[in-house]
């Protein structure tokens, strides 16, 4: 198979779909690579490396479109992305369709295969492919918001930690999920005040078992959600429903009654956000203020560290990269139940429920069309 890694053009996004160690991987496998021209030359991937294991660079993402059976990337194909797809051709990548219909549509209408990384399943229940950047976000969104704390940046001029004789910050972080367990140990290594809010009794049990006591763990309802988001210094958004649009626990008149100069730090903006005022920001202009809440709603927060995050990515996506190659899409997915599980669109219809629902469009069960239903 023909394997191509373009360059990502989303707003200062540098990570790159495949490292050269992961090339050699395929290529030791009997396929071909190609590689948009400094496709990971940002961060420390230069064409050399890529052509040291025997990929080929070329100089333009339409040519690497045009030629390739299977194009791997790591962030949503961009409106002109999505133009150049082909019928048949498979797309490997995050998706996060279920709040973007235009995204949707120009799926639909290439006639692409769409695998999203972050609806592929595991044995235990998880999102493997999601949860290498859901660690990034975590932490990354306890740093994002003590900066946002800062005066400067339009917060209340609080330290996260505070100091002797002043009481640390208060970090609210709803939901207790991969993004939730690794903002928490971040707020809690800094010395903050942190409580977190889940549905699950089982995972607040685990959440106690791990952090000792030094978390506070309560049941989320309207209430609870309310009552501590309004007393918080910073709100870090983490729920998660699985290639669904994300439910918006905090509204816009709950908005009005924060304190001013919190920080709201929506993890959950791919996939619309849990906060009724949340837009997209870019890494350019993170931040915005609504109601002197500061909101911090980078689409691609992960992409600030984009070397590190490549790299814990490529640990995730690789041996389905390769599966795919190895025995062609449909037979890939045949042979792996939770690799079937990522199939969102395909040759025009909408596989993945949860994103037929939120758009209104119609299902076709990814069980139909490998044949297997």
């Amino acid at each position: 198979m023909l394997v191509g890694i373009p360059k990502e053009i989303k707003n200062r996004e540098y990570r790159v779909g495949l490292t050269p160690a992961s090339v050699r991987e395929l290529i030791a496998n009997g396929h071909e690579v190609i590689v948009e021209n400094n496709a990971g030359a940002a961060i420390g991937f230069p064409n050399e490396a890529y052509e040291t294991v025997g990929a080929v660079v070329l100089h333009s993402a339409a040519e690497i479109f045009a030629r390739a059976d299977m194009i791997v990337k790591v962030k949503e194909p961009q409106p002109v992305e999505c133009a150049m797809l082909r019928e048949g051709q498979i797309l490997y990548t995050y998706l996060h369709l279920a709040p973007d219909p235009e995204q949707t549509k120009g799926l639909i209408n290439s006639g692409a295969i769409a695998i999203a990384y972050e609806t592929v399943t595991d044995n235990f229940g998880g999102l493997p492919l999601l949860a290498p950047m859901s660690e990034v976000a975590g932490r990354m969104s306890i740093q994002a918001g003590a900066h946002a704390l800062e005066m400067s940046q339009g917060g209340r001029g609080m330290l996260l930690g505070g100091v002797p004789g002043v009481s640390p910050a208060k970090v609210t972080i709803l939901g207790g999920g991969v993004v939730g367990t690794n903002a928490a140990r971040m707020a809690v290594g800094m010395g903050a005040d942190v409580t977190i809010l889940d549905r699950s009794i089982r995972r607040m049990q685990q959440l106690d078992d791990i952090f000792q006591g030094r978390v506070k763990t309560i049941f989320s309802t309207r209430d609870a959600v309310e009552e501590h988001a309004l007393v918080a210094d910073l709100v870090v958004g983490a729920v998660l429903i699985p290639g669904a649009a994300a439910p918006k626990l905090i509204d816009r008149e709950m908005v009005t009654r924060m304190q001013r100069g919190s920080v709201l730090v929506d993890v959950a903006i791919d996939q619309g956000g849990c906060f009724e005022t949340s837009k997209a920001t870019t890494h350019e202009e993170p931040t915005y203020i609504i109601d002197e809440v500061v909101h911090y709603c980078v689409a691609n927060m992960p992409g600030g560290v984009a070397r590190t995050s490549t790299l814990a990515l490529n640990n995730a996506t690789l041996g389905h990269a390769v599966a795919i190659a190895n025995k062609g899409w449909k037979q890939a997915l045949r042979d792996d139940r939770h690799l079937l599980a990522g199939l969102n669109v395909s040759e025009g219809k909408i596989t993945y429920e949860a994103v037929a629902h939120d758009q209104g469009l119609d299902y076709t069960p990814a069980e139909e069309v490998i044949g297997t239903a």
